[in-house]
């Protein structure tokens, strides 16, 4: 990505939470695309559990339908993309 992060426009509000469009995962980071730009977040960054976690387990992210939350089946992780999100800014 570059350029870096775009963290412009990612304030969640009361009536509009953030959501994601899509996720991407690199052995270095997950990626959460937006309607307003995308933001590359180190797993360290993510949780104690994804830091951790082996590459295989980290690619099978699911974003929800909604794109308000990220499900990992192999290792039963679950973050919400606004909490995520505000935890890097």
């Amino acid at each position: 990505m570059p350029g870096g992060s775009t963290l412009e426009g990612i304030v969640e509000s009361k009536t509009k939470p953030v959501l994601a469009r899509a996720i991407e995962t690199t052995p270095e980071a997950l990626i959460v695309i937006m309607e307003s730009g995308s933001v590359s977040i180190p797993w360290e960054r993510c949780s104690e559990r994804l830091a951790h976690a082996s590459l295989l387990e980290r690619n099978r992210a699911e974003l929800s339908p909604s794109g308000y939350g990220i499900h990992w089946p192999l290792i039963d992780e679950d973050l919400a993309v606004g909490p995520l999100l505000g935890a890097t800014a």
